[in-house]
């Protein structure tokens, strides 16, 4: 079942920093992590470009990760969720993502 942007319950539990949701979701068997939705977008690019770069979604990014979630997924226009963390200056979450790049 997806929702209007054709993605999992992930995505928008990511963006919207419901962590125990993330957290279940990611150690759901089989869950698909790495879903791509409609604007290009996986849980983590969401976690980036729609959050404040804050502590609750700096932890949502390392679960994501720790889990299997694939930093290197670009958005529809090439750019990763690295390149948007910088160009949105969030200093942790670069530090995050450049230690899986």
């Amino acid at each position: 079942m997806y929702n209007r942007y054709g993605g999992t319950a992930l995505i928008p539990a990511a963006e919207k920093g419901h962590i125990e949701t993330v957290k279940l979701l990611c150690k759901t068997p089989s869950f698909p992590i790495n879903h791509v939705n409609r604007l290009g977008w996986t849980a983590l690019m969401e976690a980036v470009i729609l959050s404040d770069g804050g502590k609750l979604h700096q932890d949502i990014l390392k679960i994501l990760i720790e889990h299997g979630a694939d930093a290197s997924i670009p958005d529809h226009d090439g750019i990763t969720p690295l390149d948007h963390a910088k160009a949105k200056r969030y200093t942790k979450m670069v530090e995050i993502l450049s230690r899986v790049q």
